[in-house]
């Protein structure tokens, strides 16, 4: 049997601001599949929602100083460095050059799975990476359609198989339900209120010491 490298975890978005939400998710998903490290790279250029208030650069030294002290998650500038549109084909496709021999999981919520269609390329997506869907209650999977057609031929119970292979698997995945918004947190700090335990400390001083969301940003 060929053997890979212990798969990793690509967890992107705006991170505008980044907090426990994402945070608990990434290592939750980490300690759940055993995996080697997850990545959260921030998008230089959303293609399905508006820009993001922070810039690139501001985004970026908030995830890192986030992560600083967990070595179980680590922040990937690529799409940042790349620059335009952050397309999930592009990262992967440069991911998989870097680590050829290293399974990559996308990470990504069941919204997002059910609009997964309408992603660029999609289908070249699942031939770089496995998906690994966030399960949230609320959600109810799809009975007809594209995705409903996905997750029968792709859709495994056991995690171990995105070890054995290098792309091409679904797993869903329950995970601690912290309902946080990135869009009520920028509103708390516009308005002068503390966002403290919906984001890490270090985080929130950055923005204070940066003026990132004034009144005016929101």
């Amino acid at each position: 049997m060929y053997h890979f490298q212990q798969a990793i975890g690509i967890l992107g978005g705006t991170f505008d601001p980044i907090h426990f939400g994402h945070l608990r998710t990434a290592l939750e998903l980490y300690q759940a599949l055993d995996l080697a490290e997850v990545r959260l790279i921030p998008c230089y250029q959303p293609v399905h929602r508006k820009l993001p208030i922070a810039t690139p650069e501001q985004r970026l030294a908030m995830v890192r100083r986030a992560i600083e002290s967990e070595p179980a998650l680590r922040v990937d500038d690529c799409e940042i460095k790349r620059k335009g549109p952050s397309y999930s084909i592009d990262t992967l496709t440069y991911l998989q050059k870097k680590l050829s021999n290293t399974p990559l999981c996308l990470i990504m919520g069941i919204d997002a799975l059910l609009g997964f269609p309408s992603w660029h390329r999609w289908e070249d997506i699942l031939k770089l990476a496995h998906l690994v869907v966030v399960h949230r209650p609320q959600y109810q999977l799809p009975q007809t359609g594209i995705v409903a057609d996905l997750l029968k031929q792709r859709l495994k119970q056991d995690h171990t198989v995105i070890h054995e292979s290098l792309a091409g698997n679904i797993i869903l995945q329950p995970v601690t339900p912290l309902e946080i918004s990135a869009t009520d947190i920028r509103k708390l700090i516009a308005i002068g209120r503390s966002p403290r335990y919906l984001m890490p400390d270090n985080v929130y001083k950055y923005i204070q010491e940066h003026g990132v969301y004034s009144i005016s940003h929101i």
